[in-house]
């Protein structure tokens, strides 16, 4: 496998698994043919943030980039977790990146027009709690013209805001994109609708995929907050009485429904935090399939899948995956994955079937100077591909 190197999505290669491990390699543009019109497919809705920031350790002089990667309280734009890097950008590895100077409580940072002060050292070197100086609208505006993308080595070029917006972005609430959503365009989408496939969003603070220190990597993910519509889950409802799929496009939408999730596999509307790791030993309540992007084993999202698939399956999607030469990373290809209906021995908890087609916290974010790009959520509803004032699936 290789890392892909910048945004194209008019490509992209499709793994298609099935809930008996077999194993389907087709063009991505196949996704707008998957699904039973009895099902609901779900993604995240949340904008990117330009969470990298560039500056000045005002105490010595050093030059300095901080990389927003979590709220500290939701709703306030003001106060971040941030990982700070040394001198350098995302042209360098992220291991390779040199320590930040030493922070001490009270030390002012300079972002061009933004002025922050750090609030707390967290438990390691590269962890700070920060708190930028003005009031919430001049923040945001700060950040939406200084900051950029987090980006990293793999990727050839600067990235654009536009690069980590997915076509369904709606409000700036994600550190980094939640790049599964690349996989959808208005051409799928519009094809779901004519097949009678429901489509909701939900919104989930997605954060930052990698550190460049192995023992603050193991922590991924932080924990995130993610906003589930009332009009999602009782579409989920619905769909779950009528025997059809929940499809999560992405690894942020499954943690978010499943830490919503009853044990009946209903879901709580409203807003919350995701503290959970889904991995293998984790019984899934809600999700049926799961669209991910191409991970190596021991990553967080590989872990994820394991809860999805045995071992051997993904030992065997790796192999397939590796062979054919797909690609990794945030811009690369998809792995869709039925959940197996046993592993381990145990049965796994699944809704009601009817007959299926085989695969073959506080609402506030950051809008400021942002907003304009928000018209893209607009533009969704006026292709009627939302359910969001209906409690049932789009037909």
């Amino acid at each position: 496998m290789m890392a892909a190197t910048g945004p194209n999505r008019n490509v992209g290669k499709l793994l298609v698994v099935s809930s008996d491990g077999h194993i389907h390699d087709r063009d991505r543009s196949a996704i707008a043919l998957q699904f039973s019109p009895v099902d609901l497919v779900i993604a995240n809705d949340a904008a990117t943030i330009p969470g990298s920031l560039h500056g000045q350790h005002e105490t010595t002089g050093a030059p300095i980039e901080m990389r927003l990667a979590g709220f500290v309280t939701v709703g306030d734009p003001t106060r971040y977790i941030a990982v700070a890097f040394g001198e350098g950008d995302y042209r360098t590895p992220t291991e390779s990146r040199p320590q930040p100077p030493t922070f001490r409580s009270g030390d002012r940072l300079r972002f061009g027009p933004l002025r922050a002060v750090v609030e707390q050292l967290l438990d390691h070197p590269r962890l700070v709690q920060i708190k930028f100086c003005g009031d919430a609208l001049q923040v945001r505006t700060g950040i939406a013209r200084h900051g950029r993308p987090i980006q990293y080595a793999h990727v050839s070029g600067d990235l654009a805001l536009w690069d980590v917006w997915t076509s369904v972005a709606a409000e700036p609430f994600a550190f980094e994109a939640p790049s599964a959503g690349f996989a959808l365009n208005w051409q799928t989408l519009s094809q779901w609708k004519r097949r009678g496939i429901g489509f909701e969003t939900l919104t989930h603070a997605a954060g930052i995929s990698s550190t460049g220190d192995p023992k603050l990597d193991e922590r991924l993910p932080l924990d995130e907050p993610y906003i589930i519509p009332v009009s999602t889950a009782a579409a989920i409802a619905h769909t779950r009485s009528r025997g059809g799929a929940i499809v999560a496009i992405g690894t942020t939408v499954a943690r978010a429904l499943e830490s919503a999730a009853e044990y009946d596999g209903s879901v709580r509307a409203g807003s919350g935090i995701a503290r959970n790791r889904i991995g293998p030993t984790t019984e899934l309540l809600v999700i049926d399939t799961i669209l991910t992007g191409v991970h190596e084993p021991g990553e967080s999202h590989f872990e994820l899948l394991r809860a999805f698939t045995t071992d051997s399956v993904l030992q065997r999607i790796h192999h397939v995956a590796t062979k054919r030469h797909y690609r990794t990373h945030e811009f690369g290809d998809s792995i869709l994955i039925e959940r197996h209906t046993t592993r381990g021995g145990q049965t796994k908890p699944s809704p009601a079937r009817g007959s299926r087609v085989p695969f073959g916290i506080g609402h506030e974010v950051i809008h400021g100077v942002l907003e304009p790009a928000i018209g893209q959520r607009n533009n969704l509803r006026a292709t009627g591909m939302t359910a969001s004032d209906s409690s049932i699936p789009i037909r």
